[in-house]
Order: C-alpha cells, then sequence, then structure tokens
C-alpha cells in the first residue's frame, strides 16, 4: 500500500462527492435496527494462499452478492472465500486498500472518490453490476401534475452532492427551473434516509429523488407516486448504479482466480435477469420476482438474521436491471454533469486518465467463452 494512502482515505468523509445512485442503503437499519451501523460480519477468516476476500454493500443493487451467500458456489476448487459486508462508503475504500479484501461491490462514489484522492493505480473495474433503480417520487397531494409545476416546491435527496442531487438538480436546470442556492425558486436538500420518510409523511418536503427501496416505501406506505423513473433520461433506460472492482496487485498476481470469480457473477446475473424473459427470450410483462425475492431475503437474513418485505421489494425490483456492463458513459456523464454543476473538479484531460481504471480483457474471456458453449 503506498504510504499516502492512509492519510488520504481518511479525507473521504469530509470531501463532497458524488455518492451512489444506491447509497449504501442499509436493509436492517430500514427495519429499524441501528446497532449494525458499525459492524462488519466475515464469514470464513481462513489465510490460504489461494484466498479470495470479496466486500459489499447490504445493498438491493448488491443482491448477486447477497444471493450468494445463501448458494455458497465456490469460484474454483482449493480457493477459500472470504465475504465481508460493510456499512459505509469509507469502511469498504478502506479495506481495499489496506489489502483487507481483495474485490469489491461498488457504487459509483466509490469509485469516483478513489479516482480523485488516489488516482487511477490501485484499483481497476472488472465489471458491471447494477443499473437503474431510482426515481422522482412526489406526495401525491404537493400539487405538481406537471414539470411546470415545480417552482416554490421543496425536494430532498441522500446527502449532498451525490447522483441524485446532480440528477435532480440537471433535471429542474432542463426544464427551466433553479435552486434557491443559484438563484431560483427551487429548494433541495440532503437528507438522511429516515429524515426523508419523515418529512415526506409529514409534508415538509414535496418529494425526493431517491434510489429503491426509497421509492416504493414512499409510495407504498407515504401517499407518493413516481414523477419521474431515472431510466427514462438515459440512453436505452441505462445508467450506472453499482461496478466490481479488484486491487490492481490481486488482479495481476491471481487472474485465474479473478476470472473464476467472473464466471460465477455472471451466473448469479444471468439467473436473476432470467426472471425476465420467457423460454423464447420475449420480454414478459411482468418480473417473475418470486424467486428472486426469496433468495434475496434468505441472504439478507442468512447474513444478518432479518428480513424484508416481499411486497416492496419485489415492486423496488422491477425498476432494476442487473448486468456485466460497467456503462462506461453513464458514469463519465455523471462526472461531467457533476462539474458543470460545481460539485467536484477534476483534473485536465481526466478522461485519458480515468478510461484506465477499466479492464475488462478477463470479462471479455468470460463472455465469449460462455458465446462459444
Amino acid at each position: 500500500m503506498r504510504p499516502e494512502l492512509k492519510l488520504t482515505i481518511s479525507g473521504i468523509i469530509i470531501i463532497s462527492v458524488i455518492v451512489s445512485s444506491n447509497h449504501n442503503l442499509h436493509f436492517p437499519l430500514l427495519l429499524g435496527n441501528n446497532g449494525l451501523v458499525d459492524e462488519i460480519r466475515i464469514h470464513n477468516t481462513d489465510t490460504k494462499d489461494d484466498f479470495l476476500r470479496i466486500g459489499y454493500f447490504l445493498n438491493l443493487n448488491h443482491a448477486p452478492a447477497i444471493i450468494q451467500q445463501v448458494n455458497d458456489k465456490h469460484y474454483l476448487n482449493n480457493i477459500t472465500i472470504s465475504s465481508s459486508y460493510y456499512t459505509s462508503e469509507r469502511s469498504i475504500i478502506e479495506a481495499l486498500y489496506e489489502e483487507k479484501i481483495d474485490v469489491a461491490y461498488v457504487n459509483p462514489s466509490t469509485i469516483i472518490d478513489s479516482y480523485i484522492l488516489l488516482g487511477n493505480q490501485d484499483f481497476r473495474i472488472i465489471s458491471g453490476l447494477s443499473s437503474g433503480g431510482v426515481s422522482f417520487v412526489l406526495r401525491n397531494d404537493s400539487g405538481i401534475e406537471s414539470v411546470s409545476d415545480l417552482g416554490d416546491k421543496t425536494f430532498a435527496f441522500l446527502q449532498s452532492g451525490n447522483t441524485q442531487d446532480v440528477a435532480l438538480r440537471n433535471y429542474l436546470t432542463n426544464n427551466g427551473f433553479d435552486t434557491v442556492g443559484n438563484g431560483g425558486n427551487v429548494t433541495v436538500m440532503g437528507l438522511k434516509l429516515v429524515d426523508i420518510i419523515a418529512q415526506f409523511q409529514n409534508k415538509k418536503i414535496d418529494g425526493a429523488w431517491v434510489p429503491e427501496p426509497i421509492p416504493t416505501i414512499l409510495m407504498q406506505e407515504s401517499n407518493g407516486k413516481i414523477f419521474v423513473d431515472e431510466r427514462s433520461l438515459w440512453p436505452d433506460g441505462q445508467f450506472v448504479t453499482g461496478n466490481i472492482i479488484v486491487r490492481t496487485n490481486y488482479l495481476t498476481e491471481n487472474p485465474d482466480i479473478i476470472k473464476s470469480f467472473l464466471k460465477t457473477h455472471l451466473d448469479e446475473i444471468n439467473w436473476i435477469n432470467s426472471k425476465l424473459v420467457n423460454t423464447n427470450n420475449t420480454k414478459v410483462d411482468r418480473w417473475d420476482e418470486s424467486e428472486i425475492v426469496s433468495a434475496f431475503i434468505d441472504g439478507l437474513k442468512n447474513i444478518t438474521g432479518k428480513t424484508y418485505p416481499d411486497n416492496q421489494l419485489a415492486n423496488a425490483l422491477s425498476r432494476m436491471e442487473f448486468t456485466s456492463d460497467p456503462l462506461s458513459d453513464s458514469l463519465r456523464k455523471i462526472i461531467e454533469d457533476a462539474q458543470d454543476l460545481g460539485l467536484i473538479i477534476m483534473g485536465s484531460n481526466w478522461n485519458l486518465e480515468f478510461d484506465k481504471i477499466y479492464d475488462l480483457t478477463l470479462l471479455d474471456e468470460v463472455l465469449n467463452g460462455n458465446r462459444t458453449q
């Protein structure tokens, strides 16, 4: 680990940069269990040479990792697998750079924070993970029937400077509005999850641009409605909400292990996505969500001992997609938009340097191998 890492990593919590569209949602926390906030569960602490340590969040968009806990697959014979869940972006970044984990399921914020603070040398994006699952939800009694009604209203998002903040501000600007801070008449604010739900219910805010399962909760429990599904604002309805990264030195030293990991990752997302299609590969009108919901709940219960309402999970999953495509164009667009809004500052020629964090060689080999089978 480079000597400057410990110092710079500590700055993550005070630097305002983008946070993921699915920002570290902790499902047991949504159920009111605050005791798990700073806890890390580690399954299997063996220290063999052939060892892969995986980190992830208990987010819905990290479902492949959570479902994996139930399926208990091993990527290669004689490889010991360790899986750990984390409850903050800072903790998973520190674990990666202090070489406590080798692979991480991460939200876009982790990638952007790491690049801004530490450059492009120490990690590589090796696969996509998830897309979608973010919506602009309004109170049914907000008085907003069309875009022209957004003036003089108050909206929230999770954490200032995150991708929901970026998306909401862009949406307002593109429709002729601006925030109070910029001389406009729309109030926007970053709030904690519990405060978004409480203020929505108490009519202190008119709406929120938030990731699943919050839109579902606001609709089912707080008289909300989806005004904008963010997928409608992106080409082909896809934008990055999750990627998989690996320490660069681990990738260099253990390509066979990573390739086997990617095979299992593809198995998981293909199984999930198979519930979207029928035997003729034609999309059906609704998800065959029961198996996915059951597997996710079983995985979550196996990890934390907690469960989550089936109907909310099913509704939330219907607006998400799992994909091996890292959707790099959308990540670059998020960065560009954040710069235009003054939320982050990137160096000159950042695009060329940023591209170096992608290494999809092994993913392409796995995908090509699947096609020839």
